[in-house]
């Protein structure tokens, strides 16, 4: 065998692998960039599904904080007059709640439409129920209105 025989056979299969090979290409780009897409889904969820907790704990923090801030405001009137335990002083706790809310940078209509709860507690707790607005980061583009959570707290009044 002359060494041109040798070496026209492993240039033929080479050819012959490059034909075949022809018809696959761009088929891993296409795969590429599938998996790019859902790598991509997947982190927006996560991104927003962490937002979405983050502020729900926020709204829960704000409510706990705003709770003790009303129950602090005592009827002193009836506390002289020796009622026990210590009456929380209710006509004011809506206006506690939004001084408190505007201290921590909550908006305006957040703040109107967080409210104290004192029906079915006793005279020394508060309920505090306080809104929070938020927009979604990635999944924004599926939602055209902010989303909304809400936060509730009790908080009792004890004098010693």
């Amino acid at each position: 065998m002359t060494t041109a025989r040798r070496t026209a056979r492993p240039r033929a299969r080479w050819r012959a692998r490059l034909r075949g090979a022809a018809a696959d290409r761009g088929s891993g780009a296409i795969a590429v960039v599938f998996f790019a897409l859902v790598v991509l889904g997947l982190a927006a969820f996560v991104v927003d599904g962490g937002l979405a907790i983050s502020q729900r704990e926020r709204a829960m923090d704000i409510a706990e904080q705003a709770a003790r801030y009303a129950a602090q405001d005592l009827d002193e009137a009836a506390l002289r007059e020796g009622q026990r335990p210590a009456p929380i002083n209710f006509g004011n706790c809506e206006n506690r709640i939004a001084e408190y809310a505007e201290s921590v940078g909550m908006s305006a209509d957040d703040i109107a439409a967080s409210y104290c709860d004192d029906a079915g507690t006793a005279v020394n707790q508060v309920t505090v129920r306080i809104r929070l607005t938020y927009r979604p980061v990635f999944s924004g583009i599926l939602f055209s209105e902010p989303l909304q959570v809400w936060g509730e707290a009790t908080a009792e009044a004890q004098t010693g």
